[in-house]
């Protein structure tokens, strides 16, 4: 029993003085893959609208030489 509560106490310890000998948890993961699906959702929107602008302008230009 005294070494259960010995490990305890040190977890306790390493707990409060911000001491963590583990990794990043599979929610930090989660949260890292969500903000990075959500940059690249809002890029591709940005730049999918800045390419139909410049290929609609191409295509009229091109229209109009051919006319």
């Amino acid at each position: 029993m005294s070494k259960a509560l010995t490990r305890a106490q040190i977890h306790v310890v390493n707990a409060v003085q911000g001491k963590k000998d583990r990794g990043a948890t599979m929610v930090e993961y989660g949260l890292m893959l969500a903000l990075i699906a959500i940059v690249c959702i809002v890029a591709v929107g940005i730049i999918g609208t800045n390419l139909n602008t410049v290929f609609t302008d191409i295509g009229g230009k091109i229209k109009g030489l051919a006319a």
